[in-house]
């Protein structure tokens, strides 16, 4: 049977591609995503905010350190004596590219152009066989309207695809108004994928103490539905390759994303909680549905339900809306 994908210019082994992840800073974790079937990797991120953290604390504390008398300077330490957040990154990087024998991606979490080219730079040297660019930006800003947004996530892209070679893949909210149009314009600026959707963690409110918290939430498999029905719309219309991503925990979730036309299918909250080991079954999972129905690889069944392949293409939009109305039927005594 044949699992092979491609994805970003890459010919994978199959679709399965743990994403973005603490799991990744450790080889021995990667090694084990490896055995268990994983395709290609791709790295937890490195931080905007943390990177620049560490370079103002280093401004304070050694470059503008002031003791007063000349000879003083000696003493302190050299900047370079120190690592910082991109350094133990590329050193992760290079390990991992050492350790394994199936591509990785590397990840960068950010928002403003700031020094993000020299960092790509970086990863690329280092050996990254793509970079996935994850623009976490939440629209606060009242002023701010949408071509704003839209052009924040262009300009980033166009930046740095001028000055590496490597695939770039976009991490991608659903909250543009027009996310269609959205890819398109990527398309056309350079990236060579996009990956459906950008899980945003919500703040919670404690209300004893009347405080914000973080609060992290593992995913489920209800949330796959939104990457489904716009990769569904996408397939077809768009040569960017398309990564289906969030709530991705069982082999039935990886066959629905296939059948709407996902090349690749990215999980996280399923390896938190169950480890490496997961990915084996979901591929066991894969094969023996596509041996059930008679498919003898991927492409056979890659955008089969599609909008562009089903019988009624308003599925995917308003109709289904009404069609679940109508369904609906309330339980026995709840409207009497």
């Amino acid at each position: 049977m044949d699992l092979t994908t491609h994805y970003l210019g890459m010919q994978l082994k199959n679709p399965l591609v743990p994403s973005a992840s603490p799991l990744s800073r450790s080889i021995d974790d990667a090694r084990r995503m490896e055995d268990a079937g994983a395709s290609a990797l791709i790295m937890h991120s490195l931080f905007e905010e943390a990177v620049t953290a560490e370079e103002e604390n280093m401004v304070r504390f050694l470059h503008h350190q002031d003791t007063g008398f000349g000879e003083a300077g000696s003493f302190l330490p050299d900047h370079y004596d120190f690592s910082n957040s991109q350094d133990i990154y590329l050193e992760n990087l290079q390990q991992l590219k050492s350790a394994l024998e199936i591509p990785v991606i590397a990840s960068l979490n950010g928002v403003t152009p700031g020094g993000w080219v020299e960092h790509a730079k970086e990863m690329q040297r280092a050996g990254a066989d793509a970079l996935e660019l994850n623009v976490y930006y939440v629209a606060a800003d009242i002023e701010t309207n949408g071509q704003a947004v839209e052009k924040r996530y262009l300009d980033l892209l166009g930046e740095l695809d001028q000055h590496i070679d490597i695939p770039i893949n976009m991490k991608l909210s659903p909250a543009f108004s027009s996310l269609a149009n959205m890819v398109k314009q990527l398309e056309a600026a350079g990236a060579r994928g996009v990956s459906l959707f950008n899980r945003f963690y919500q703040p919670d409110i404690n209300i004893d103490n009347l405080r914000l918290v973080s609060s992290l939430h593992t995913s489920t498999s209800a949330e796959t539905l939104l990457a489904m029905r716009w990769i569904a719309i996408l397939h077809g219309r768009t040569s960017l390759s398309l990564g289906a991503t969030g709530g991705v925990h069982t082999a039935e979730d990886v066959i629905k994303l296939l059948l709407a036309g996902a090349d690749v299918v990215h999980f996280c909250s399923l390896l938190l909680e169950q480890g490496a080991s997961a990915i084996g079954g979901m591929l066991q999972g894969l094969e023996a549905w596509m041996d059930e129905k008679g498919f003898e690889s991927i492409e056979d069944v890659r955008g089969r339900l599609s909008q562009i392949s089903v019988a009624d293409p308003s599925e995917f939009e308003r109709a289904n809306y009404v069609h679940i109305l109508d369904s609906f039927r309330s339980s026995p005594g709840i409207l009497s």
